[in-house]
């Protein structure tokens, strides 16, 4: 699963910021460690026939998540300082190690990711106005949804003479699913806007 934009924005960029994909490591990917330009040449290397899963033996399997593509590793990868895992997934325009942790809250604060969609001050309304205690409510509550990101560079070149400009940020993610339940999504989104020569986004 790679978007549209990606494709549209390497044709857009100077010839020799074209990527190789070979030399990229998802591990490298997972922990923000590339340039945006490199990650989408990583990306659409997916794809193709002798793109970059089937050279590193990746086995796609089934999701049961339609917004993601996911692979078996022939063998596990390290992320987050200790976290191994052997199952990865692409999204529209991130990168994601799948970790057998239940509650993403200990990843995120070590990373400094907060969360957008914390479901505390709903179980305090609740117990409040229900007069019962939080623990007792929380308790109901069987999945609480994690989705947080931290940026990590937020880059913007200007277009100069006839060629375009670009809006690129990458950005650490944490989150958890429904569709992967006892999972951490731990990884990194990349995201790119060519800009025309007033700076807007094409």
């Amino acid at each position: 699963m790679v978007p549209l934009l990606a494709l549209s924005a390497l044709a857009l960029l100077p010839l020799q910021d074209a990527p190789d994909p070979a030399r990229i490591s998802e591990t490298d990917a997972i922990e923000c460690r590339i340039s945006v330009p490199d990650y989408n040449g990583f990306a659409l290397s997916l794809g193709e026939a002798d793109g970059i899963a089937q050279a590193r033996h990746w086995k796609k399997i089934d999701s049961a998540n339609p917004f993601l593509s996911e692979y078996e590793l022939p063998g596990p990868i390290t992320v987050a300082g200790t976290y191994r895992t052997t199952r990865i997934a692409f999204s529209a325009n991130a990168i994601l190690a799948i970790l057998d942790v239940a509650d993403p809250a200990p990843i995120a604060r070590a990373e400094n990711v907060p969360n957008a969609m914390d479901s505390d001050p709903m179980i305090e309304d609740l117990a409040r106005t229900s007069g019962r205690r939080y623990a007792e409510v929380a308790a109901e509550m069987k999945f609480r949804k994690f989705l947080g990101e931290r940026i990590v560079k937020d880059v913007t070149e200007p277009a100069k003479g006839e060629e375009f400009g670009t809006h690129m940020v990458v950005a650490r993610s944490i989150s958890n699913a429904t569709s992967h339940p006892g999972k951490t999504l731990y990884g990194c989104s990349y995201r790119m806007e060519i800009l025309d020569k007033d700076g807007k986004p094409l």
